[in-house]
């Protein structure tokens, strides 16, 4: 591929070659087990298959292609194990990687957007991009004053390829629906679509990161690196070091991973409440472990990149879901069920039990019911199986719930990190990150006495 693919009709096939394919692979995989091969390697086999080509179709086209498949891949851990295997592989693949853009395009938009005499602004470039995403690459280079940066170039014709890729997914997201149990693809798409324009946006993205490097700053624990030049199409910011969290998942010691999940549950809640905004693409592409934390050198940071998506949240996560979330744990259904009735979680048209409706969030919470809970991708199945199950009551209530679209991306952040959480298998004190950051979590009265006691 030469470049990004930008005609609707190129994009639209590519993609509709995907559902045809599921139907075509399950044919051979009939037609083989006839001749009387394993049902299990047959399957297996079919698994494979269906992974590497939807690695290859959504990561060609990059753009909302290949975002939905980012999204996607977080929730691997919710599928059963003998059809998570095959794709995990594939799926967290599109966290790092994805065919480059050719050199000469690169360098067009960079004399197009910095001026012609581009090169002056760096003492180094690397043509040979560090990372591709869904709409941009990362470039290596030094910046004039010998800061190593990161370059960000968008790929032309970006906005375009996102929205039609997006429209198009939203006519297969049924078909598409069975890779994740439980979870209904099409408002994960609209979502996703919702966002385009802001995540187009480099000048956005770099008020955001700016105001999250200028928090942390000083954070023995985040690292969020400074934003170092921006025009349109072009983003340069400070270069980190450090593993990748995917490279974590796949191979880090039971340290690492621990580490790398604590600081994870802690940038998210302190985010919100320390710069009024919430990082909204949770992926492991976007997080570094990087040495050098509070203790020693030995000890871990977290690295955080990629504000192209964010919520804007001036007042921090809202007051409710820590309410909620502590009254639940406290057993209070009356009061939770009221909560949930006042904040559009339950339509006024509909009646529910609110003891059932305590008794569909407890397993949900129950990492916060604890000092220390280790997420594993067990937990994430059973949950995921619970919820999608129709003979299940807890999949009857879901279906009676709804989700007001103010609490829609703080949602779905949440429940991609869980999702991270369990891919690391980290043993995390949630509730810890919690008391400190959740509004609502600690009543008023316990934190009044706290800070008398402080002052004392």
């Amino acid at each position: 591929m030469s470049d990004l693919p930008r005609k609707a009709v190129t994009r639209t096939a590519k993609l509709a070659a995907l559902p045809l394919g599921f139907a075509g692979r399950a044919t051979w995989g009939l037609g083989k087990r006839i001749v009387g091969e394993s049902a299990e390697i047959v399957g297996r086999e079919l698994q494979q298959r269906t992974a590497e080509q939807l690695f290859k179709v959504l990561g060609e086209l990059k753009g909302g292609a290949m975002k939905f498949g980012q999204a996607l891949s977080v929730f691997e851990s919710a599928l059963p194990e003998e059809i998570a295997g095959p794709y995990r592989a594939a799926l967290t693949k599109l966290q790092d990687a994805a065919p480059p853009m050719p050199t000469r395009t690169v360098h067009s938009v960079l004399a197009e957007r910095l001026g012609t005499d581009w090169r002056d602004l760096f003492r180094e470039f690397e043509d040979k991009p560090s990372a591709a995403a869904s709409i941009g690459q990362v470039h290596r280079g030094v910046w004039r004053d010998g800061r190593e940066v990161a370059v960000k170039v968008q790929y032309p014709g970006a906005g375009e390829a996102l929205l039609s890729d997006l429209t198009q997914l939203s006519r297969f997201a049924r078909l598409l629906g069975p890779l994740i149990p439980g979870m209904d693809i099409k408002p994960l798409i609209a979502e996703l679509r919702d966002r385009v324009s802001e995540e187009l946006d480099y000048g956005l993205e770099a008020q955001a990161q700016q105001v999250h490097a200028e928090e942390f700053e000083d954070d023995p624990d985040v690292l969020v690196p400074a934003v170092v030049h921006q025009c349109d199409q072009v983003l340069v910011t400070e270069w980190i070091d450090g593993i990748p969290l995917s490279e974590v998942i796949a191979d880090g010691t039971p340290e690492q991973r621990d580490r790398a999940g604590q600081l994870l549950a802690r940038f998210l809640f302190s985010g919100p409440a320390r710069t009024g905004l919430l990082h909204a693409d949770p992926h492991p592409g976007n997080f570094r472990l990087l040495p050098g934390g509070p203790d020693d050198e030995e000890d871990w940071r977290l690295g955080v990149l990629d504000f192209g998506t964010v919520d804007r949240l001036p007042g921090g996560l809202p007051t409710p879901i820590g309410d909620s979330l502590r009254m639940a744990l406290e057993g209070e259904a009356e009061e939770v069920y009221e909560l949930l009735c006042a904040e559009g979680f339950v339509k006024e048209s509909i009646e529910l039990n609110p003891e059932a409706v305590l008794d569909y969030l407890l397993p949900i919470i129950e990492p916060a019911q604890v000092d220390e809970f280790t997420f594993t991708r067990t937990w994430m199945r059973s949950q995921a199986a619970r919820i999608a199950d129709p003979r299940s009551p807890a999949y009857q209530l879901g279906k009676q719930l709804n989700l007001p679209p103010a609490y829609l991306l703080i949602h779905r952040v949440t429940l991609s990190t869980i999702g991270v959480l369990c891919q690391l298998g980290a043993t995390v004190r949630l509730r810890e990150e919690l008391e400190e950051w959740l509004p609502g979590f600690v009543p008023e009265e316990d934190l009044d006495e706290g800070e008398s006691a402080a002052k004392a």
